[in-house]
């Protein structure tokens, strides 16, 4: 079911609001730091032997397009939270990108099943354009909160505006819900506790 008042395209529209930067896959690393015991630094190819989802999700766009049938692959953000030991006093998760991007998400929609961190989509390595070489994708949640170029998972105890929370969207950004600005749709307070199998 599509989320309300969205329409389906065929292509995805590639957004960059910041530039797109050049990413030197020997020199990258994906870094899980704050609220956590181990922080964490892997390589590209140590995130490629790991990947243990693949499904197909719709992307939603919260300027209202989706893409439909979208085959992801990638590493469960719940594996990677509990290798670096993530405390119980993280309530929020930020992804943080090459280009100085950053979003903001309730660790609870982190840890859904269905939340990872995107390296493969419709069978090939993500391009430049989608994010290369990593993305964190939460298919309930819009697709702003999909940091394109990640570099860091940081646990954080409080709330604060990512790139475009900064300018009104969302604290969460539930698609079903449309919670495409703040004061709307439903409510969040990042009080919600988790469970980390």
């Amino acid at each position: 079911m599509n989320p309300p008042n969205q329409h389906y395209i065929k292509k995805f529209i590639h957004y960059a609001a910041l530039g797109t930067p050049k990413i030197d896959i020997e020199k990258w690393r994906l870094r899980i730091t704050g609220e956590v015991e181990r922080p964490i630094e892997l390589t590209y190819n140590e995130l490629l032997s790991m990947i243990n989802v693949r499904y197909v999700r719709d992307f939603h766009c919260v300027t209202g397009w989706s893409v439909k049938d979208v085959e992801w692959e990638g590493v469960k953000i719940k594996d990677l939270a509990k290798m670096a030991g993530v405390k119980d006093t993280a309530e929020w998760v930020i992804f943080q990108s090459a280009d100085g991007y950053d979003s903001i998400v309730p660790i609870e929609d982190a840890m859904s099943e269905d939340a990872i961190i995107a390296l493969r989509m419709n069978g090939k390595p993500l391009d430049i354009k989608s994010g290369y070489p990593a993305r964190p994708l939460i298919p309930h949640l819009y697709g702003w909160k999909s940091a394109k170029w990640l570099t860091t998972i940081e646990f954080a105890k409080q709330y604060r505006d990512g790139y475009w929370e900064a300018m009104g969207y969302h604290e969460r950004g539930n698609a079903y819900l449309e919670e495409r600005f703040k004061g709307t749709g439903g409510t969040h307070t990042g009080k919600t506790r988790r469970v980390i199998d």
